[in-house]
């Protein structure tokens, strides 16, 4: 577990480790999602039945067919944890009962459903607070499963808890580098590795990569006028408009740079549709009721704009067809290379010596 990287490879490999610890044929790692009342299967491993998936989309219990987990939801756990307990597909309780001695009919008719004899159950607690479960099964005529198996199945759980508490917090610590704090949405830091990849992608196979930049006018007129507080919640609001168009074309990652500037980037569709998205964008944003809309450049692969070697040309192209936007007081995005492509004035801009005035000059510094 120390190994992997992300939240669904740590759960794998608990079940993985408990299924052979505990000598199963089957383990599944759950999670007990209390704002819907749930229990959701994160993954399966071993011998799977019809049906079951290594990782399954829609797999999950309500909460009430458990009745066992009601009160593990409720409490709070200073030390390790309850203790685990066994079911079999028998008429009753097998080597180890359910808390309060409870027979759960719901996992006995699963065992026999999907053709296993027995199951051990543990409850797996992080930061004082009941998560979820580890579950192992055994195949029928095995022997069934113990006390004792039943005290290691706690102590596995345990284990898998640690192991799952440092991947979700890795996982945090990731994506708030890579997130706007504000917004929700994707950073600077995130744009860049994004474009690097993509242009990768573009220089090997051709796929069309398109960056739109826009800048929210009025930002500091609300500001000044109406305090930080609504400028934010017109920098939040901006933002969930720029999320909604980003999400017409597949694959497009919203972001905001920095301050007034946002930028959507677009890895495989053509130059057409983003731009179509990028007229979207506007007519949306003067909509808001706080602002003045918004400056919107576009720079596309697809469209004649010369060699793109690198992210930063990108970025001056659409920069500088943001600044003609936002010089023009323009409602549409202006499109770099629409216009003579090397000839056009927005691809002349962006390759002279000097970028336009402005934030410009500090995004094209990398």
């Amino acid at each position: 577990m120390a190994a992997v990287h992300t939240p669904r490879e740590s759960a794998r490999a608990a079940a993985r480790g408990a299924c052979r610890a505990l000598g199963g044929s089957f383990a599944a790692v759950s999670k007990w999602e209390r704002e819907r009342g749930r229990l959701r299967v994160l993954v399966n491993v071993g011998e799977l039945a019809a049906g079951e998936r290594e990782f399954p989309d829609d797999e999950a219990y309500p909460v009430h067919e458990f009745p066992e987990i009601v009160g593990f939801l409720d409490e709070r756990w200073a030390g390790g944890g309850p203790s685990a307990w066994v079911e079999t597909a028998g008429d009753g309780p097998g080597g180890g009962a359910a808390p309060a001695g409870r027979y759960n009919h719901q996992r006995v008719a699963a065992l026999r459903r999907r053709g296993r004899g027995c199951c051990v159950v543990a409850p797996l607690v992080l930061h004082g607070r009941a998560w979820g479960e580890l579950y192992v099964a055994r195949r029928p005529g095995e022997p069934v499963f113990g006390a004792a198996d039943a005290d290691f199945a706690t102590v596995l759980a345990a284990v898998a808890a640690a192991g799952i508490a440092q991947t979700e917090r890795l996982a945090e610590v990731r994506r708030l580098a890579f997130t706007d704090a504000l917004t929700g949405l994707a950073n600077r830091r995130a744009v860049d590795m994004r474009l690097d990849q993509a242009l990768e992608q573009h220089r090997s196979d051709g796929v069309v990569v398109s960056l739109v930049v826009c800048d929210l006018n009025g930002l500091k007129r609300v500001n000044d006028s109406r305090g930080h507080a609504v400028g934010d919640r017109l920098l939040e609001r901006f933002g969930s408009v720029l999320s909604l168009c980003g999400a017409m074309l597949p694959g497009t990652l919203a972001a905001r740079l920095g301050g007034d500037e946002f930028c959507l980037l677009a890895v495989g569709p053509a130059s057409d549709e983003v731009v179509k998205i990028a007229a979207e964008l506007c007519g949306r944003a003067a909509e808001l009721d706080l602002g003045e809309g918004v400056a919107v450049g576009v720079a596309s692969t697809g469209d004649p704009i010369g060699p793109v070697r690198s992210a930063r040309r990108l970025f001056r192209l659409a920069d500088a067809a943001q600044y003609r936007a936002k010089a023009a007081r323009s409602a549409e995005p202006v499109v770099a290379g629409r216009h003579g492509g090397a000839a056009d004035p927005v691809v002349r801009l962006a390759d002279s010596p000097e970028p336009p005035p402005g934030p410009e000059r500090r995004r094209f510094r990398r």
